[in-house]
């Protein structure tokens, strides 16, 4: 039996019946962008409006999707008012790279992303997990903030993976940076929903700009001081995602530092939070937590190589993957069309802006049963084959889709298993949390929650 009760409903703001109008729609925008989306854009396969005189196309149907991000994907160049909102800080990372500077940095990181690279970190993975795990039991009963704890756990994984500890300075100084850093970037200024001027300040951009010196010093330092060790003692260089940076040699030091900046804005954050949203949905429904549980009992103890655990631990996965669908690491994926084009019948004309919203998709009200309730089971083998390859976009799709899709599964699969198979997690907050897009969707007043042995 897959669903011993009836599915939780996940928190998530209300649809709107009628537009906001312009003063409510920029507050509504700068503060939460998820909340701007009325009724029709959960019901309705493609639907547009105008803003400030650009055609704007909400594109929700997976042949539609697929036409735009893979079939004619060229056609389609990054949004002018995400690049404004991200490349200040990421400048010439993978996630903001355009042009041939995206193809040659794609095939430059390709290779570190490989899978026999990836499967490499899973021992180092597994064991950063266990020992905050343990670290967590400490807490037997108390009430800790898990949005926090994942922060902390997946910078933790981060350092293991991309740096091995060798980090310049004070690890908890960098962790204090790189908290600073996310909380500045990925703010949506009014200024920029308006396509005001460049020369305009914006607040947020320069309230984060002092982190941003003080974090891109530190990772600088970093790499030179690997490089040193590089040229010194191969051997002794440890072999993680920074020292296959270094040896690709086809990047510059300025693409290497804003491709380690990616890394951590765009992989260590997506993948905290989408393990605290799994935590806090698995401690809405218990039955549903009973038969993770049960299956890490059954499991784990044949399975020694944590490798293996993404794919021989379905019910753990298919948990970690309907909380991605709920509460999506990467809610927005907006472009502009360079030429005319027609898709789902209505016609694309050039400058359009075109958005494949994952908040929309993995919500909306003609591709998912109960959308909006939480039901791992969509996720099991046998039914995670008749999900619509662009249905479920936790991770992009096209020539940009993630590059670290399967660092982030693995990573994912590996820390929850870890955790649950000794804790439990119970929801201890006055109100439930609701979604706010930032960069990520997080829970806008954390998630408290009460930590016990089980």
């Amino acid at each position: 039996m897959d669903t011993l009760a009836e599915p939780f409903l996940a928190p998530a703001p209300v649809p709107h019946e009628k537009p906001l109008g312009l003063p409510r729609f920029l507050a509504t925008a700068s503060r939460n962008p998820i909340e701007i989306w009325g009724q029709r854009a959960y019901r309705e396969p493609v639907v547009r409006a105008d803003w400030l005189r650009v055609p704007t196309i909400v594109l929700s149907d997976p042949a539609g999707i697929r036409h735009c991000l893979v079939e004619n994907a060229a056609n389609y160049a990054l949004q002018p008012l995400r690049q404004r909102v991200l490349r200040p800080f990421l400048r010439d990372g993978l996630l903001t790279a355009e042009g041939e500077l995206w193809r040659r940095t794609r095939r430059a990181l390709s290779p570190v992303f490989a899978p026999r690279n990836v499967g490499r970190l899973a021992a180092p993975m597994a064991e950063r997990s266990q020992r905050f795990a343990e670290d967590l039991a400490r807490l037997d009963g108390a009430v800790t903030d898990v949005s926090t704890q994942m922060t902390l756990l997946t910078y933790d994984i981060l350092q293991a993976t991309l740096f091995t500890n060798d980090i310049t300075g004070r690890p908890d100084e960098f962790a204090h940076a790189m908290e600073r850093f996310l909380h500045r970037m990925g703010r949506v200024d009014p200024l920029d929903i308006l396509d005001a001027p460049a020369f305009l300040p914006r607040i947020w951009r320069l309230m984060g700009r002092r982190a941003n010196q003080y974090f891109r010093r530190i990772i600088a330092e970093t790499r030179d001081r690997r490089r040193a060790l590089l040229a010194r003692d191969p051997a002794a260089a440890p072999q993680d995602l920074l020292t296959l940076l270094l040896e690709s040699e086809a990047l510059s030091d300025s693409e290497i530092d804003d491709n380690i900046i990616t890394f951590i804005g765009a992989g260590h954050e997506t993948t905290a939070r989408a393990l605290g949203w799994t935590l806090y949905l698995l401690s809405q429904a218990p039955a549903e937590r009973a038969l993770v549980e049960a299956e890490l009992d059954a499991l784990l103890p044949g399975l020694p190589d944590p490798g293996d655990w993404p794919n021989a631990l379905p019910r753990t996965r298919a948990a970690f993957e309907e909380a991605m669908r709920l509460y999506p690491p990467a809610p927005s994926l907006n472009r502009t069309a360079l030429a005319d084009d027609r898709v789902c019948g209505m016609p694309v004309p050039a400058g359009a802006s075109l958005l494949v919203l994952p908040w929309l998709v993995h919500r909306h009200e003609t591709l998912w049963d109960q959308p909006g309730h939480f039901r791992p089971e969509r996720f099991l083998p046998g039914r995670r084959e008749r999900i619509d390859r662009f249905a479920y976009l936790p991770f992009g799709a096209g020539p940009r889709v993630c590059i670290g899709a399967s660092f982030a599964m693995q990573e994912g699969v590996i820390a929850l298993a870890s955790l649950l198979r000794h804790l439990r997690f119970d929801f201890a907050g006055e109100r439930h949390p609701m979604p706010v897009q930032k960069i990520t969707v997080q829970p806008d007043r954390g998630l408290p929650m009460r930590v016990g042995r089980r």
